[in-house]
């Protein structure tokens, strides 16, 4: 573990011409550094404001000179506990403002950004070092959505005024590293502070480092937003605790190591929350809902302790274990192991018996392999052994990848050297195939957030949005410089109410990746632009020459729901037998000069969702 970097805030005093006085918050920073002392010991090295001391220049000094110290292997960690704040986004700020409101923190002598608070720990991020946010504050002022607030709660909210200087520092460029954000609560909720064993604290720091002590020292960031989520919900919080981004590398890494996470993680998360445990997986992420849910399970990653659906919902799964008892203070990695849905079929066609044994005896959920025609399923796979290859093909005989080659193993493509192309790799692509189409023609039930939202292309640089050709398909064409085009894509709330939003890339590599539009809510009648408005440049993969003829396929995928989802099950890399880990993908994002691919190739109240498929087709004349 190398160096921890923790600056930390906190203001109860503050002056009547900036807020109303809290009375926690110094209690949230004292205790936190406790904790962070007794986990890293001589690691650990702590600076902190409070009150008078917490001034914006003392915290933007903070985190670019005493954080900024840290480098690669170490954590740098920023921990805030006071007044939120909010106004209306004008200008620019709209393109990254989906809600149409601009946050701040509010330091003892006025507010910092979060766009200028983020921007400086990117900074910091960009070093090398692990840098991690924790909030307790509130986001957004619902304070008129709020009824009846309990007289023992404290909302930490301050209105903005109106001498308070307008933001003008906006996102990092595309491809800096990024910090991870534990915020208190959603943009559109209040965060409380409250009485716990005798002293005012925040509901949300009071959870998380309770979460943090009950926890191992493995515990991941993303494993203790949950349990800090689930005891904030359990004991009837009015607050939801975000992570973001959830996709990050970061959200993966053992709390405070700053090092490459070596303990289990998985997709999905097994918690106790207010009624009963609960997995965060549910109909949205391909589950089948109502009376068919039973038939699906998760076991715990590591030791295949099981426990078994009994009620899905959009964006979770209540669960009961079988033939063991969870820790409540825990949070579990699982994975799935059983499907109510039906799986994808395969028939093994000519296979030496070697290989025909080794693929079916592997278990999943997700595929049955079948001996007759009669049993095909919706998505069926045809295993071909054909010479030295095995060929997977579809039931009319088109591939869906390229030939397995028997031999050919860690980038070894003549079958001259290296063990058999095994039966475990083959399963594997499958799986990956299997997956991808779920995902790909996943669609919800009619529902009355269908078509509230709407998916506008347009040119980059203007003119009319773009529209399906006969195919049902949007067709982008090279220029005739050579040039990949670029466009504009819009997310259009055009109902009355925040909706919450991703949008997936699902490439022709069997790739999908959430980076267009991550996950936030959009307000009612604004626009998400996704990458924060900057051009999406479409390129076709580095394993296609952009020659007359050639074309790629992506389905972008909006998926539009009342409350946040888990948005980990949505990302999955391009398959390739020949994987190394380089980058291969067909969309390219960022400025046009600098753009990165963007792939090799919930939390939140039960509520309802929607899906939209787009069809983008990117040609070379």
């Amino acid at each position: 573990m190398g160096t921890i970097y923790a600056f930390m805030a906190g203001v109860n005093a503050y002056p009547p011409h900036i807020a109303t006085p809290l009375s926690g918050c110094v209690n949230d920073v004292r205790a936190a550094r406790e904790l962070l002392e007794e986990r890293g010991g001589d690691a650990v090295t702590v600076r902190t404001v409070l009150d008078g001391e917490a001034t914006v220049e003392a915290v933007e000094e903070g985190v670019r000179a005493f954080l900024g110290a840290a480098g690669p292997g170490d954590t740098a960690l920023f921990w805030f506990s006071g007044h939120g704040s909010e106004r209306v986004a004008t200008g620019a700020e709209l393109l990254v403002e989906a809600t149409g409101w601009s946050q701040a923190l509010v330091c003892v002598d006025g507010p910092l950004s979060d766009k200028r608070l983020g921007a400086l720990l990117d900074e910091v991020a960009g070093r090398g070092a692990s840098v991690v946010a924790v909030l307790d504050c509130c986001y957004s002022g619902g304070a008129t959505r709020e009824d009846r607030v309990p007289a023992d709660l404290t909302a930490r909210h301050a209105p903005a005024r109106p001498e308070w200087p307008v933001a003008r520092d906006t996102a990092p460029p595309r491809g800096t590293a990024r910090h991870l954000l534990l915020a208190a609560s959603r943009l559109d909720q209040l965060s409380y502070e409250g009485w716990f064993d005798g002293r005012r604290q925040g509901i949300f720091t009071h959870a998380l480092l309770g979460a943090a002590r009950a926890a191992g020292p493995d515990v991941t960031y993303r494993q203790l937003l949950a349990a800090a989520d689930a005891r904030v919900r359990r004991s009837g919080g009015r607050q939801q605790p975000v992570l973001f981004p959830e996709t990050t590398e970061v959200a993966d890494l053992p709390f405070l190591a700053g090092a490459v996470a070596e303990g289990a993680t998985g997709d999905h998360l097994l918690r106790c929350g207010p009624e009963g445990w609960e997995v965060d997986c549910g109909t949205v992420h391909g589950l089948r809902g109502g009376e068919g849910a039973g038939g699906t399970e998760f076991a715990v990653i590591g030791d295949g302790l099981v426990v078994r659906a009994r009620v899905v919902r959009a964006e979770r799964a209540l669960v009961e274990p079988v033939g063991w008892v969870p820790d409540p203070e825990r949070v579990y990695p699982v994975a799935l192991t059983a499907l109510a849905t039906p799986p994808a079929t395969v028939s093994v066609e000519g296979l030496d018996e070697r290989l025909r044994a080794a693929i079916t005896s592997y278990d999943t959920p997700l595929l049955q392999v079948i001996e007759s025609p009669e049993e095909f399923g919706d998505l069926h796979f045809r295993v071909v052994q054909e010479g030295g290859a095995v060929e997977v093909l579809g039931r009319d005989g088109t591939r869906f990848v390229e030939p397995l080659w028997l031999g050919a193993r860690s980038g070894v493509r003549d079958g001259s050297t290296g063990g058999p192309y095994d039966g475990k790799g083959v399963v594997d692509c499958l799986t990956h195939l299997t997956r991808w189409h779920r995902l790909r023609d996943l669609t919800s039930r009619p529902s009355t957030l269908d078509n509230q939202v709407q998916v506008e292309i347009s040119p980059w640089g203007g003119g009319d949005a773009l529209v399906p050709d006969g195919r049902g398909e949007i067709v982008c064409a090279y220029g005739p410089d050579g040039e990949p085009p670029l466009v504009s894509i819009r997310l259009n709330n055009r109902s009355q109410r925040p909706l919450w939003c991703v949008l997936l890339d699902l490439s022709d590599s069997y790739a999908s990746d959430p980076a267009l539009f991550p996950g936030h809510f959009i307000g009612p009648g604004r626009t998400g632009y996704a990458l924060d408005g900057e051009p999406v440049r479409l390129a076709l993969p580095q394993s296609r020459s952009a020659t007359s003829g050639e074309e790629a396929r992506d389905w972008l995928k909006l998926i539009v729901a009342e409350g946040e989802l888990n948005t980990v099950p949505f990302r999955m890399p391009l398959w390739s037998p020949w994987a190394s880990g380089a980058d291969e993908e067909v969309l390219r994002f960022g400025a046009a000069s600098d753009g990165r691919d963007l792939g090799p190739a919930t939390q939140g109240t039960p509520g309802r969702w929607a899906t939209r498929t787009v069809v983008l087709r990117t040609v070379v004349p």
